[in-house]
């Protein structure tokens, strides 16, 4: 009925990119944040924010680590600062503020869509009785899923702030989604990671999750299955078709 093996009983999905659209946002966000931030450090040598760029480094990572791990590719070091840095303060987490202040911007304009077929799964996952999470490197996780009527669905969640606060290590490293699966009660085996980035699907390898499914919104299938997916579709909906 899920597509699931019979030995899952809950279900931790992260949000943009796997319930909803809102990955694409975040992307062009990323990109607008970093070619101006590179266009004016860099002048005539500029060279802009790729889409390999963002698998790569930011997709999927708490924002201050996408951040540190993109600029470190370009060998430029920031200073961390703190949290509450205001966007234009040459720092990481200024970067990061930046960032976070454009995709909500973006958000209230656009709106957020949840995809057709996640939104099936997730009624098909919830009537046969399994437990769902939301994981999200996002701090914006609250907003996006009330914006997309998803929270009736979401008895847990994990997102940028808890991480932030419960000083969890971020995706790649499984911690979130173990925190995830804590919070509903079951074991990292009993549980399936849904993921569309890279590091995701690494933290759901790492972590010993009974079941790790890649979605495929990128054209990335062959890294979501080298990443550590154990099988990847192009849709959630995919899934309710495999039985």
């Amino acid at each position: 009925m899920t597509g699931l093996p019979e030995t899952i009983t809950a279900c931790l999905f992260d949000l943009d990119g796997v319930l909803t659209g809102t990955a694409v946002l975040h992307r062009e966000a990323w990109k607008r944040t970093f070619d101006e931030f590179l266009r004016a450090r860099d002048g005539a040598a500029f060279r802009e924010f790729t889409d390999l760029d963002y698998a790569t480094y930011v997709d999927g990572r708490p924002r201050a680590d996408g951040v540190r791990e993109f600029l470190r590719s370009r060998g430029i070091e920031l200073p961390e600062g703190t949290p509450d840095d205001p966007p234009d303060a040459p720092t990481v987490n200024g970067v990061g503020n930046r960032k976070n202040d454009l995709v909500l911007k973006i958000i209230d304009e656009r709106g957020v869509s949840p995809y057709p077929g996640s939104v099936r799964y997730l009624e098909a996952v919830k009537a046969a009785g399994l437990k769902i999470a939301v994981v999200t490197s996002s701090a914006n996780g609250a907003k996006v899923l009330d914006a997309g009527d998803l929270s009736k669905y979401v008895e847990a969640r994990v997102d940028g702030i808890v991480i932030r606060e419960r000083r969890l290590k971020g995706k790649p490293a499984p911690d979130s989604f173990l925190a995830g699966a804590a919070a509903l009660g079951v074991e990292p085996a009993h549980a399936a990671v849904f993921e569309d980035a890279q590091s995701g699907v690494q933290a759901g390898k790492a972590g010993g999750f009974g079941y790790v499914v890649g979605v495929n919104r990128a054209n990335q299938a062959a890294e979501l299955k080298a990443h550590g997916a154990d099988i990847v579709v192009d849709d959630l909906a995919d899934l309710l078709e495999e039985r």
